[in-house]
């Protein structure tokens, strides 16, 4: 792949909120990539932190929250090709006193020593949260570890086409 690291590692953090209780909701974080010098994002580790569902007798809750490199209308899971990251927190419950917790998140710690987990090309990543059964509004954070890179004319044509495409 072409292209030359040009800063040190970097986090990126972010705390998006629901617009209303069970509502999806998107977050756009720019990256402030310059588009003219062919700088890329180079993701290095993903951390999501959804808040906890309610815990509502005999309903099921979740909070479901996604990273993706381009805009989506839903919350994603890692089977889609632009999402970089997910996570959700469940609860189970079939009596009002009953309830199981369950939770599911990735990206955090790939199982292969891999140079990046992703590459974003364009100027900004989005955040998605949803709620299930919940009483109130949820919030996730989130946090992206990485560094910039230039990369060179072909390699970055090809990302960009390759992100866009992903949406």
């Amino acid at each position: 792949m072409g292209f030359k690291k040009t800063s040190s590692v970097i986090t990126i953090s972010n705390l998006t909120t629901e617009s209303a209780a069970n509502t999806f909701t998107e977050n756009e974080v720019d990256l402030q990539l310059s588009s003219l010098d062919q700088e890329v994002f180079v993701l290095l580790a993903i951390d999501v932190s959804p808040n906890p569902p309610d815990m509502v007798g005999g309903t099921d809750t979740a909070t479901s929250v996604s990273v993706s490199s381009t805009t989506r209308t839903s919350e994603g899971s890692i089977g889609d090709n632009n999402v970089l990251g997910a996570g959700q927190s469940l609860i189970r419950s079939d009596a009002p006193t009953n309830g199981v917790a369950f939770q599911h998140f990735s990206g955090e710690t790939p199982t292969a020593n891999l140079d990046y987990i992703g590459i974003l090309a364009t100027n900004n990543f989005f955040v998605q949260i949803e709620g299930l059964g919940n009483a109130g509004a949820k919030n996730t954070g989130v946090r992206l570890w990485g560094y910039r890179a230039k990369a060179d004319a072909a390699t970055y044509a090809a990302l960009v086409q390759s992100e866009v495409l992903s949406s």
